[in-house]
């Protein structure tokens, strides 16, 4: 029976961190997972460069049934903390568009900088190891780990085993069933950060904008109740992606429509309202020079299913059939028939129910069980705050980890 303090179920971002501080608090630390691979989510993140941490972290850039659970570890370890050991390892870094910050060279250098400080602390990890079974044994406080390298005995168990998104690299309902099996409640898992997809017949006229990328708000829910984003759209075959889709994708409930308004920064019907007065270009022409020209061509010939006739010089249109068309462009309702799932999905929202986990440890009910990372249920924006999420929550469990372990030894 191999004999260790921590055991750590899965060597990704979360469960690296957190081994590598508990291993430097004095820890004896195992890292198992089940892939060959390590940390394979940080190495395709941010397009291989891991927009590792955001600069403006809060609890209100996270989505939870228990939306104040995260605010004590993102207070306990702040991306400015997670930056200072970036530059202690020399890694260079930039800021990219609000805050995101992300590596200058490969994400490969954050892994090696995890897997430097693991070893700084003596971390033992075992890789393309399964884990089998896991026990518990209440009268000495110990858990047994099964795995094909043999039985494993700790007296704390961090369950760091990730969500269910992308799973062509290894994605795993572990933590769910452990959850289970020491009867830990779980909010439903739902993909997130995702694409959003459309009825094939509805969306056919608008599939042939597949790849045009634009600003835009987009919004769900009610004004008062809603959530509102600025960032850029992208229309795919199959519905919408970009920036802006995948973060109201997080807030969207199904069968509930999303809002766009694909021209924020300008009045359209003043500017068509002006044109009438001066010009005899048709109306594709005058909204070419606002919007996409590929998506001007595209409403003005919907015009007719809309009860309008938008395909005419825009002198001779009515004032009604400008605001009209104003209307569709800064107020397009529709809805979602889904996402396009795990497969697409960034992130997994759901998981552990906060409400059986301590926000200063990550400590379960279950004693010396622990869940950190995405597991749980706190589900970040797009943008870094996931990553910082891993990395708060991680150190708050080795915290804890230290302090309960060694003050019990």
């Amino acid at each position: 029976m191999h004999e260790v303090d921590v055991v750590v179920l899965g060597g990704g971002a979360a469960g690296l961190f957190c081994a590598g501080i508990a291993g430097q608090r004095g820890l004896k630390v195992l890292v198992l997972d089940h892939s060959e691979k390590v940390a394979e989510k940080i190495r395709i993140s941010g397009g291989g460069r891991s927009n590792f941490t955001n600069t403006d972290v809060t609890a209100a850039n996270f989505i939870s049934d228990n939306p104040r659970f995260a605010r004590s570890a993102l207070a306990g370890f702040t991306p400015a903390q997670f930056v200072a050991l970036v530059k202690k390892h020399g890694i260079g870094f930039h800021e990219k568009h609000r805050g995101q910050l992300f590596c200058d060279n490969s994400a490969e250098d954050l892994i090696q900088m995890l897997l430097r400080e693991c070893d700084a602390g003596g971390v033992e990890r075992w890789h393309g190891c399964a884990i089998q079974q896991v026990r518990y044994a209440e009268a000495p406080g110990n858990y047994e780990v099964d795995t094909p390298r043999g039985p494993v005995r700790s007296r704390a168990l961090v369950v760091a085993t990730g969500g269910l998104s992308i799973p062509k690299i290894g994605a795993s309902d572990l933590g769910y069933r452990l959850a289970r099996q020491f009867s830990l409640p779980l909010v439903t898992p739902r993909p997130a950060l995702v694409p959003l997809r459309f009825d094939e017949a509805a969306w056919a006229p608008f599939a042939r904008l597949a790849g045009l990328s634009l600003p835009v708000e987009i919004s769900t829910g009610s004004k008062k109740a809603g959530m509102r984003f600025r960032e850029d759209l992208l229309f795919t075959h199959r519905g919408l992606s970009g920036p802006g889709v995948l973060q109201i994708s997080s807030y969207w409930q199904e069968g509930s429509p999303i809002a766009l308004n694909l021209a924020p920064d300008l009045d359209l019907a003043a500017h068509l309202r002006q044109a009438k007065n001066h010009s005899r270009k048709r109306i594709a022409n005058e909204l070419a020079a606002l919007l996409p020209a590929r998506l001007a061509d595209t409403w003005v010939e919907l015009g007719s299913a809309w009860g309008h006739d938008w395909q005419r010089p825009v002198n001779e249109a009515s004032d009604r059939a400008l605001n009209a068309l104003a209307e569709r462009l800064s107020h397009w309702e529709l809805t979602p028939i889904g996402t396009e799932g795990y497969r697409k999905a960034e992130v997994t929202a759901g998981g552990v129910d906060t409400r059986a986990l301590s926000g200063q440890t990550m400590e379960s009910r279950q004693p010396g069980l622990y869940f950190i990372g995405e597991v749980v249920d706190v589900t970040g924006w797009l943008g870094g705050y996931n990553f910082q999420w891993a990395w708060a929550s991680a150190h708050a469990c080795a915290q804890g980890l230290a302090a309960k372990l060694q003050h019990s030894s």
